[in-house]
């Protein structure tokens, strides 16, 4: 894609240069380049604007507001979801439309609208099946097991998981199973089956690491974290939060509204070791943990 661009751009063919910075942004953000992605995202959403495209204008905003979504900007993320939705109903894009509904219901969830983020993903989930779109039927069910997992709904939440993880592995999508492998392991520790736990996060960390994306990286750790301290490791449970922590303050941030899991694990895994303790492995300067010898 960087060689279609740099053609466009050396032809002074600025729609072609703005749709393929749309499509870079997409592929940058699956990888965790959210530098490149923002600047890739906002001046083809600047081309297209300035060009009167509104296609284009909607494919743009999609990455845009998922980038201000991941900082935990949640009114500016809101704000784009509804552009992008304006633009594909007054176009009749209804998969387009389903997606924006599932991001709307995405925020709805991180800002703590829990009727709000079912009543739209349960709106996106019909409209894609309306319009025969499983990939969005499936976006929407994974917003819906989130939501269900925060509840304490555990059994409708692994329901949900099992079936979209079932659909990520049949059509083969790379980055996905990353999110449902680390949603599953923190159902099962939560569950009190720390074997279960560590094995789904150790799955999700070789995907993570094969996808590329720090923040899933980062969010693998502090599943293992939390199925380590389940077991009775809290050295290696602080070791491991301490590396995530490292990873998301170089450039894969963990905003308020995802902290939740993070922090109920951080609490467990200090209030085992003490203060000091937790400190010092966190940190990488503790004693080793023989568990892990």
């Amino acid at each position: 894609m960087t060689g279609a661009l740099a053609a466009f751009r050396s032809g002074g063919d600025r729609w072609g240069t703005a749709a393929a910075l749309s499509t870079l942004a997409g592929q940058e953000l699956l990888r965790g380049d959210l530098a490149a992605a923002r600047r890739s995202a906002t001046e083809g959403h600047r081309m297209f604007s300035e060009l009167g495209d509104r296609w284009g204008q909607l494919r743009t905003a999609y990455p845009l507001a998922a980038l201000a979504a991941i900082v935990g900007d949640y009114p500016r993320a809101t704000a784009l979801h509804e552009e992008g939705l304006r633009l594909a109903e007054e176009l009749g894009f209804w998969p387009e439309a389903a997606d924006r509904l599932s991001g709307l219901g995405r925020v709805a969830l991180l800002t703590g609208d829990a009727a709000g983020a079912d009543g739209l993903h349960r709106r996106a989930r019909a409209l894609a099946a309306e319009h025969g779109y499983p990939a969005g039927e499936v976006h929407a069910e994974i917003g819906l097991a989130l939501g269900a997992r925060r509840r304490g709904e555990f059994d409708r939440a692994e329901e949900l998981l099992r079936r979209t993880l079932d659909w990520h592995r049949g059509a083969d999508f790379g980055p996905g199973p990353a999110l449902l492998l680390a949603e599953s392991g923190f159902l099962a520790e939560q569950r009190g089956d720390a074997a279960g736990a560590l094995a789904l996060h150790r799955q999700g960390l070789a995907v993570a690491r094969r996808g590329g994306d720090p923040r899933a990286v980062a969010l693998a750790q502090e599943g293992l974290a939390g199925a380590h301290a389940a077991a009775g490791r809290p050295l290696r449970a602080a070791r491991l939060l301490g590396a995530a922590a490292r990873a998301r303050a170089a450039g894969a941030p963990l905003p308020v509204g995802e902290r939740a899991d993070t922090d109920r694990i951080t609490a467990r895994v200090r209030a085992a070791l003490g203060p000091e303790a937790f400190a010092a492995a966190f940190a990488g300067t503790g004693r080793p943990d023989p568990s892990t010898a």
